[in-house]
């Protein structure tokens, strides 16, 4: 039996695609095994969306060498797509594999082994035909029903290397879910590049959600990053559903409408706020966050005063913050005032701070109330971890407790670790 590892960088779905492939493999009869031990093969999932992601890529490319120089190296992702050629000409690299051929990595594989062809480029594209996975990284079931983008935004190379906006046939998604409940999971997560553009015929975006929260079932529904589009009513009033957990990603990027516009995003700050607001009026307890790049072309003090203002408002319970990065082929790359380095810093700091600060004051807001916890780990310290529907990371005493199981709780207090987290207690029958 071989030995397989993997490594994920970047974003959930990239986490879809490598949990679909390592449950294939698995099903192959390959041992899955940690990406710092000795391996036959390894298979980094690549994130190129910023210099940093580029960085942290090759460094987990370098690695698996240093493990075992004799290995099968095989890497995709974005940064397969971006840096094709130059990853083709790479020594410690077997097969440089893009998003489009990701599903026929275990076909590569197995033709390597068998000593027969295996060039990437003989095989077909296809974005979708990933097995529902059951042996996964996560406790969550993450569910891809949409690839690529339209929007082109001025900062931004995922149109180049996911390509155009596609969509999943909605049965496909119905039947995938079905399978990985099936498996005994009991959250999914919807997760895709712009998945609040998704259709299929007559199916939008709402259409799907509903259609997923009327499948028979003990499980909740989670949608991830999703770009502030402009929902229409039936939006807001899906969250009623019990199923549908309230938190939402949602990108704001920039509280500045004048840097909104040269990033070329499809809303205004005033739009993003008022979306905001009404989710908080119709759910008091939501839970938004959100992604903030610091430092775009231009950015000045007032513009970027205007973001933190914003930041604080909206009380984003986490704050996923970008320093701005060239990316070469973007418009923005060719924009003047680059801003320094050691300005992005200190912004991307600023915003880290307050995003502490609003999570503490939001796991704070929800002491005395109830949450539903679905156990992810039992630490070696006797506690259990996880998160309640809006998100929140809970840790509890685990006594008769297990992984993977549901449990009601009722927040007690603030956990001050590495990342604050809340105290639950386990609500007595």
């Amino acid at each position: 039996m071989k030995k397989i590892a993997f490594k994920t960088l970047g974003c959930r779905l990239n986490q879809y695609e490598t949990d679909a492939l390592a449950s294939r493999f698995h099903t192959g009869s390959y041992e899955i095994v940690d990406y710092s031990e000795e391996a036959d093969i390894y298979v980094i999932n690549t994130c190129t969306v910023t210099n940093q992601s580029d960085q942290k890529s090759r460094q987990t490319i370098n690695q698996a060498r240093k493990i075992n120089k004799e290995a099968v190296v095989v890497v995709t992702g974005c940064m397969a797509n971006n840096y094709k050629q130059s990853l083709l000409e790479t020594d410690n690299i077997s097969y440089v594999v893009d998003n489009e051929r990701k599903t026929s990595i275990y076909s590569i594989i197995e033709s390597h082994f068998r000593g027969d062809a295996a060039d990437p480029e003989g095989f077909d594209k296809d974005l979708f035909s990933y097995e529902a996975a059951y042996k996964t990284f996560h406790t969550r079931s993450m569910i891809k029903i949409q690839d690529g983008c339209d929007n082109f935004c001025t900062f931004c190379i995922i149109p180049k290397v996911r390509g155009r906006a596609t969509s999943r046939p909605a049965e496909e998604i119905y039947q995938n879910i079905q399978e990985v409940l099936d498996y005994g999971f009991k959250e999914v997560v919807l997760t895709g590049v712009n998945i609040g553009r998704y259709e299929d015929k007559t199916i939008n975006f709402e259409q799907l959600v509903e259609n997923i929260l009327n499948i028979p079932g003990d499980f909740r529904l989670r949608i991830s990053s999703i770009e502030p589009d402009g929902f229409s009513d039936r939006f807001f009033e899906l969250f009623t559903h019990p199923k549908l957990t309230p938190h939402l990603h949602l990108c704001l990027q920039s509280g500045s409408e004048s840097v909104l516009l040269k990033m070329r995003r499809m809303y205004t700050a005033k739009q993003f706020g008022n979306m905001a607001m009404r989710l908080k009026s119709l759910y008091p307890d939501f839970n938004l966050t959100t992604d903030i790049i610091v430092g775009f072309p231009g950015e000045t003090e007032e513009e970027f005063e205007q973001t933190v203002t914003m930041a604080k408002e909206l009380a984003f319970s986490h704050i996923h913050t970008f320093k701005y990065s060239v990316r070469s082929g973007t418009r923005a790359e060719r924009m003047p005032e680059q801003i320094p380095e050691k300005v992005k810093n200190y912004r991307s700091e600023t915003i880290r701070l307050i995003s502490e600060e609003n999570k503490r004051n939001y796991i704070r807001q929800m002491i005395g109330k109830t949450q539903r916890l679905l156990v992810e780990r039992i630490g070696t310290d006797g506690f259990a971890r996880g998160y309640g529907e809006n998100y929140i990371p809970i840790r509890l005493k685990a006594k008769n407790i297990q992984k993977n199981q549901f449990v009601d709780v009722v927040i007690t207090g603030l956990h001050e670790g590495k990342e604050p987290s809340a105290i639950a207690e386990i609500i007595q029958l």
